[in-house]
C-alpha cells in the first residue's frame, strides 16, 4: 500500500470509530414553551409550525447524455462533481440550509450538521 492508501485506510478508520460513539441530538419541544410568546404570537407560530417541508441530503451531481443514462444498469457507477469526504448539502425545499456528514446510529443513516448557513446568507442567495 502507498502511504496515500494508508492515510485513507487510517481515515477511514477513525471515521468508523467515531460513528460508534454518536449519540443522537434531543431536541427542544416548543409546544410547552408557552409563556415566551404572547397568545397572538402563540397563534402565529401554531399556523405554520405543522406545514410539511422537504428536507434532502445532495451528495454530489453530475450531467449525463441521454444515451449515456440509458446505458446504466445495476453496478453502474455514476462520477459526482465532489471527493470523497467532502459534506453533505442539507437543502430544506431545494434552498441550501446547511453542511453535514453521514453517521450511522442504531444501523440508520443519519446526518451531523457540521456548518449552518446564517439567516442572512440564505437571505442573500435568494436575491
Amino acid at each position: 500500500m502507498s502511504e496515500d492508501q494508508d492515510q485513507m485506510a487510517n481515515d477511514w478508520a477513525a471515521a468508523m470509530a467515531e460513528q460508534s460513539t454518536v449519540e443522537a441530538a434531543e431536541l427542544e419541544d416548543f409546544s410547552n414553551d408557552d409563556n415566551a410568546f404572547s397568545p397572538e404570537q402563540q397563534h402565529k407560530l401554531d399556523s405554520i409550525l405543522d406545514i410539511p417541508v422537504v428536507i434532502s441530503m445532495e451528495v454530489g451531481r453530475s450531467k449525463i447524455s441521454i444515451r449515456n443514462l440509458l446505458q446504466l444498469n445495476q453496478g453502474s457507477v455514476v462520477e459526482l462533481d465532489r471527493i470523497a469526504g467532502e459534506p453533505l448539502d442539507v437543502m430544506v425545499n431545494g434552498t441550501l440550509i446547511a453542511h453535514g456528514e453521514v453517521v450511522v446510529v442504531n444501523d440508520k443513516f443519519g446526518i451531523r450538521l457540521t456548518d449552518v448557513i446564517s439567516q442572512t446568507e440564505r437571505i442573500k442567495k435568494l436575491k
